[in-house]
């Protein structure tokens, strides 16, 4: 299968009309944006968006907007062979790129690991860096492996991951984060709600034994406000935390690995020393 995979990733440059992947990209992701340095093509970034600030050099290439609202005009005066969209950017841009003839690419939001390697191998293909990819996602493989082994036969552990505050937003099966509590030996409390609408009195009687917060901004408020209820274990144990939302909610095949190892880290901090 992984010989397979590799010849896939040499040939479908070539059949695509990229042997060398293609020249001129823009990114309308910020995650896809880091992705292209974890692939060292960022030689072929012409643009970005405001929120690409991932790496620091991602800060200082041209703007085209934001993740939601592009300028079209400019994307077209950048001439690009290739531009990276999310499912968040405006539809009617994408479709007026599409009609002058720009090829785009709209990169869904991957719910798990495995359709995050999945985008970045589909990356890596446009790119002509299908080596690199394949040694940065065996690499995350290997120390998934490892992480799983650590904390084999260890209790599960109670988690309640808070997204948003107003309304209170939580991650269900179809998240990133609840990847990572599976993986890390956890149970999510709200795995099976349709959207990630929850309630406060639905977590007090749940009782997690660990809440993590990844709402940017106000971590510390939201925090204090958990803190209040007496009765709720993750509050009476301190096992309230603060993690960075960017590395949590929208992770490149690297910083899924740091996050895993994080949550693992809070959820068992013994079988992880």
């Amino acid at each position: 299968m992984k010989r397979l995979l590799s010849i896939i990733l040499i040939l479908i440059p070539v059949v695509i009309g990229y042997a060398e992947g293609a020249q001129r990209i823009i990114s309308l992701v910020p995650s896809v944006t880091e992705e292209i340095y974890l692939l060292n093509a960022e030689d072929k970034l012409i643009a970005n968006t405001l929120y690409c600030t991932k790496p620091e050099a991602a800060k200082k290439k041209e703007k085209v907007g934001t993740v939601v609202e592009i300028n079209v005009e400019k994307i077209v005066q950048l001439k690009p062979d290739l531009v990276l969209a999310s499912s968040l950017t405006n539809p009617g841009s994408t479709r007026k790129l599409k009609k002058l003839g720009i090829e785009v690419i709209t990169f869904m939001q991957p719910k798990n690991f495995p359709e995050l390697s999945r985008q970045f191998l589909q990356l890596a293909v446009v790119t002509g860096k299908g080596k690199e990819a394949k040694i940065i996602i065996d690499t995350a493989e290997r120390k998934i492996s490892s992480v799983k082994e650590n904390i084999e036969g260890s209790e599960k552990v109670k988690v309640f991951a808070q997204i948003g505050a107003k309304p209170l937003f939580t991650a269900n099966k179809d998240s990133f984060i609840n990847d990572l509590i599976e993986l890390s030996g956890g149970i999510n409390i709200a795995r099976d709600v349709k959207i990630g609408f929850y309630s406060r009195e639905e977590v007090l009687r749940q009782n997690p034994d660990v809440i993590i917060i990844t709402t940017m901004g106000i971590g510390e408020q939201e925090k204090g406000n958990w803190q209040k209820y007496a009765t709720l274990n993750a509050a009476r144990n301190n096992r309230i935390h603060i993690v960075d939302p960017y590395k949590f909610c929208s992770p490149t095949p690297v910083t899924f690995v740091e996050a895993l190892e994080e949550m693992t880290q809070i959820l068992h901090p013994e079988s992880s020393r």
